[in-house]
């Protein structure tokens, strides 16, 4: 029985309420020679076959959130009864010659459309009309069933490594029975129990919980320290539509310009966005002279050794960014010496999400009119091999990550087979000038000695 987390909840249920809808994915571009017909249509039934000889690796894709009545717990992940395939996978063709921005739009108008809650919550969209036979691929999953770490051991599971044509039939599947309110029950009463024993070990063993409060207490004394975000234009009140915009780059001068400042890949990453969020300011008429923004990044929880991950585990670090006019490589120098002081007072705990409906209603309603960041950034590692679907290979892959209250601008970034790929993703009312922001993080990145490729999806 896999009940839903208090994290697993807050990107659910209630956020679709306030129209911030919490679905996230990766978009990415394939060589799609071979996946045509003679008459120029995709083989979209091949690209089916693929993924169902493979969907046994991922068992989330066939399970939906069943939300029992009062009493019986949390909401939990059940199989779908009615599984099928061509309801998650199908073709929106581009008009040929189909460019990034005609990507893009389209993938932002898959992204507009709701998921439906009575099947499993992913779907994987197919953009034939590109140059070259080359196909555009947006999968999206709702946040509840994975984090960004988690979604992409998934895609990695999916997809596979091997170029080879998939010839191995799909497995067969039979969907487990939803549990029985009886059997709730005993979970809840299990569940109970347990939560009863955690607090009274506390309580009889006060050395280890004070041991234990202790350890965690820089880690929240650094958050505390850390609240109190700048008033700009960056944070206001988001609305349902986005704009994207991308950055295409190499991962190995990445790494060397960081490692020529005693940095990390993250701390460029974070460099880079400081400045783009600069430009946005005084374009915009905003001071930025002396102005530090707070950017939180996710840390995953998830345990290294497993093999396939899912659901949500993500602490929060909140790093500052001085945004006003400064060399590339003096400002990486100063973000990279935050970055070291707070991984310095140890792993960040779980992101403070409270559980209960009516309190997690009241906390999102609060992150309308948060200061506790003015952005949002998240870099995570992905496969090193190139991925391939059909036997086609994945040429680039970036993240599309979700907005929520009054954060306008977000940025993901994704490592994959030699390349770092960036995606910010902007309020579209709030952060029309989204290309002055992703201009300005190339022109950074390229002071850092970092190779910048144009277009991002060639």
């Amino acid at each position: 029985m896999e009940r839903m987390t208090a994290q697993d909840l807050t990107t659910f249920l209630w956020p679709d309420e306030l129209g911030w809808t919490q679905d996230f994915g990766a978009l990415a571009v394939l060589d799609g020679r071979g996946l045509f017909d003679p008459d120029g249509r995709l083989r979209i039934e091949t690209v089916r076959a693929a993924i169902a000889s493979r969907l046994h690796l991922v068992p989330r894709f066939r399970q939906v959130p069943y939300v029992p009545r009062r009493g019986l717990g949390r909401p939990l992940w059940v199989d779908d009864q009615s599984f099928t395939l061509a309801d998650h996978i199908r073709v929106e063709p581009l008009t040929p010659p189909g460019g990034e921005e005609q990507v893009l739009s389209a993938a932002e108008n898959v992204r507009r459309r709701p998921l439906d809650r009575s099947r499993p919550l992913w779907e994987m969209v197919m953009f034939p009309g590109l140059a070259e036979q080359r196909v555009g691929l947006f999968l999206r999953v709702n946040h509840a069933v994975a984090d960004g770490v988690a979604a992409v051991s998934m895609l990695s599971a999916l997809l596979g490594p091997g170029s080879e044509q998939t010839s191995v039939p799909e497995q067969q599947w039979t969907p487990r029975q939803r549990p029985l309110d009886a059997e709730l029950r005993r979970d809840v009463r299990h569940e109970r129990r347990r939560t009863l024993t955690s607090a009274w070990l506390m309580l009889v063993r006060p050395i280890r919980t004070m041991r234990s409060l202790g350890s965690a207490w820089p880690a929240t004394r650094q958050s505390l320290r850390d609240w109190g975000a700048p008033r700009t234009s960056l944070n206001r009140r988001i609305g349902p539509d986005r704009v994207m915009a991308l950055v295409r780059t190499d991962l190995a001068t990445v790494v060397t310009a960081a490692h020529r400042h005693s940095a990390t890949v993250n701390d460029v990453l974070l460099t880079a966005v400081a400045s783009g969020i600069g430009a946005l300011l005084r374009a915009r008429g905003e001071p930025a002279e002396g102005v530090v923004m707070k950017a939180v990044l996710p840390v995953s929880l998830h345990d290294p050794q497993s093999e396939l991950t899912a659901g949500n585990r993500l602490g929060q670090m909140v790093v500052p960014l001085p945004v006003g006019p400064s060399a590339a490589d003096e400002r990486l120098q100063w973000i990279a010496r935050q970055t070291a002081a707070r991984k310095g007072v140890g792993p960040p705990g779980w992101a403070p999400i409270p559980s209960g409906g009516v309190v997690q209603r009241l906390f999102l309603a609060y992150m309308a009119r948060q200061r506790r960041a003015n952005t949002f950034v998240s870099n995570v590692p992905g496969p090193r091999e190139r991925l391939h679907l059909a036997g086609m290979p994945v040429l680039r892959i970036f993240p599309v990550v979700p907005l929520a209250g009054n954060v306008t601008l977000g940025v993901g970034a994704l490592s994959y087979a030699g390349q770092l790929n960036i995606t910010a993703v902007g309020d579209r009312v709030q952060c029309p000038d989204i290309g002055l922001f992703t201009d300005e993080v190339r022109n950074t990145l390229a002071a850092l000695g970092v190779s910048v490729l144009r277009p991002a999806l060639s």
